[in-house]
């Protein structure tokens, strides 16, 4: 059976969670591909709020079995704070396995990163401070530690010890920090964190391939999005690893032919959190209201996110970058109070107009965004079960996106509960 990976289209909080969830319930494996527990997903069910972070959102579902693989960064004790709360709300997360090649965020990474942050002053990255960066730095530098070396006590002190010898002289000599003391990490990692995650570590490249080649449905979750991607996001104000769809392959172990759709996930606006360009972000009143009516703010960090209009210029880029087969629309609910709604159809700067995003980042930041305009709808649309339950112009709202980015929209999100969402026909 092929699989289907789930993707961001703009700078993260676009509503992964949500359709994950939605899309889970067809399928029989959920697979987080990158990322750690920098990035939350909030889905609501029945009422009840269920934040995640690193366990993947299928986990709501008794037929799913949650796989974190190999390219995600795991911090085991937020691990089983998650668990352990899941736990306690009724969801059965016994089915929950880790792969054993996933790098394991350690309590150095989380200092480091905050210290840097701090010496940046107002360079800052905007980061969540929860180590992310450092731990893929060490697993490019190839001085990681893994999973699966909490298994095998010899190798994780050989490796600690190690490693620790370099960030000690850093914290100590570069930022005058205490050094982090071996055998206080041994006694907690190997000691209380091994013989809980022992059960749950896996081969899950096997795993993946076998539920594949058994005919079951794979669905594969990123954190971020298209433009927080290292390589393809607005540089250096990125996060560490790939969220684009040819992620979902190195994250997980699949070949590319293995996969044969790729969901897109955007917002009916656009929202940005921390630093980096954003040509559309909106101030004053009107930000304030998107803010307020979006709930936008952070899953994890409760940092408030900067909003502006729909962007279909990073739309089409995110399109051509992920091979989109669709496109996930959400919060559209949010708009139904404005009585204009404007989309940037393209940039301009200098006297030249872009289609698609400057690849030079001294004319992004200075790129004059294009826009056209739409008449409000100005009505609640979240009782709507259906496409033609919509008023006229937020169905041609959601028509002219589909214009605009050139793939077909085929959820569109009219509320924050797991049942609000209609299809376009």
């Amino acid at each position: 059976m092929p699989a289907t990976v789930v993707v961001g289209t703009q700078w993260g909080d676009e509503g992964k969670g949500k359709l994950t969830d939605l899309l889970a319930r067809e399928m029989d494996m959920v697979v987080r591909y990158q990322g750690g527990h920098n990035a939350g997903h909030r889905i609501v069910v029945d009422g009840e709020a269920f934040a995640l972070q690193l366990v993947p959102s299928g986990v709501l579902y008794p037929h799913i079995t949650p796989v974190i693989g190999n390219g995600v960064v795991v911090d085991p004790g937020v691990l089983f704070e998650e668990l352990d709360t899941l736990e306690s709300k009724g969801v059965d997360v016994s089915r929950v396995v880790v792969s054993g090649n996933a790098h394991l965020i350690m309590p150095y990474h989380q200092e480091i990163d905050r210290l840097t942050e701090r010496f940046l002053g107002k360079n800052a990255l905007g980061t969540t401070k929860r180590g992310i960066g450092p731990t893929y730095a060490d697993k490019a530098a190839r001085v990681g530690l893994r999973v699966q070396d909490l298994l095998d006590e010899k190798i994780f002190r050989q490796k600690l010890e190690v490693v620790l010898h370099e960030k000690n002289v850093i914290l100590n000599k570069v930022y005058n920090r205490p050094s982090v003391l071996f055998d206080a990490l041994c006694e907690r990692y190997l000691g209380e964190l091994a013989p809980r995650i022992a059960p749950r570590v896996a081969d899950t490249v096997a795993l993946v391939h076998d539920a594949l080649e058994g005919g079951q449905r794979v669905l594969l979750e990123g954190a971020q999005a298209t433009f927080l991607d290292l390589d393809h996001g607005t540089y250096p104000f990125v996060t560490s690893s790939n969220p684009v769809a040819g992620g979902a392959c190195i994250g997980s172990g699949l070949g590319p032919r293995d996969i044969t759709q790729i969901v897109g996930i955007a917002k009916a606006y656009v929202t940005r959190v921390g630093a980096g360009p954003f040509p559309t972000e909106l101030d004053g009143d009107l930000a304030d209201l998107l803010v307020q009516r979006g709930h936008e703010f952070g899953t994890n960090t409760g940092r408030q996110r900067r909003v502006g209009w729909f962007d279909a210029v990073i739309a089409r880029q995110a399109r051509r970058l992920n091979s989109l087969t669709g496109l996930a629309l959400t919060k559209l609910d949010v708009l139904d109070t404005l009585e204009e709604i404007k989309v940037c159809v393209a940039y301009e700067a200098d006297g030249v107009r872009y289609d698609y995003p400057p690849y030079h980042q001294s004319v992004l930041h200075d790129v004059t965004p294009v826009y056209e305009t739409l008449p409000g709808w100005g009505e609640d649309i979240t009782a709507a079960t259906s496409f033609a339950d919509l008023p006229a112009d937020a169905r041609n709202y959601v028509r002219f996106l589909e214009e605009c980015v050139r793939v077909p929209i085929t959820v569109v999100g009219v509320g924050p509960g797991r049942e609000q969402f209609v299809t376009p026909s």
